[in-house]
């Protein structure tokens, strides 16, 4: 499977372990497509959520629908970054576009003081 960043691709979190991302849930692959195309078994992707709520959150990103290939408008948890095994990760089901991917980003560098 090629998967690259920007995309949006179906995950099985499991149960939620202290107050973690959790169950099956969409990610957006955040890692730079220079590792993604690598050898590299794991993959750095940031949790979304369709409580839409949560947008109002700093350093989170909202997420139309239209954009995503989601059911629901979600949101971009940039607190919820996580480093998958490749194999865990399912068939993109969308690609974000650049000016969201540039508004994820900025909020990355927010939470991660980049």
């Amino acid at each position: 499977m090629v998967i690259a960043r920007g995309d949006v691709c179906w995950v099985d979190l499991g149960p939620i372990v202290d107050r973690g991302p959790a169950k099956h849930r969409p990610v957006i692959i955040v890692q730079s497509n220079d590792y993604t195309r690598s050898r590299l078994g794991r993959v750095v992707v940031a949790a979304i959520s369709s409580r839409t709520a949560r947008a109002g959150i700093p350093g989170n990103v909202f997420v139309p629908a239209s954009a995503s290939g989601l059911p629901k408008d979600s949101v971009v948890i940039a607190t919820e970054v996580l480093t998958l095994d490749r194999d865990h990760i399912g068939e993109p089901i969308g690609r974000l576009p650049t000016p969201l991917m540039r508004e994820i980003d900025s909020g990355l560098r927010r939470v991660l003081s980049l």
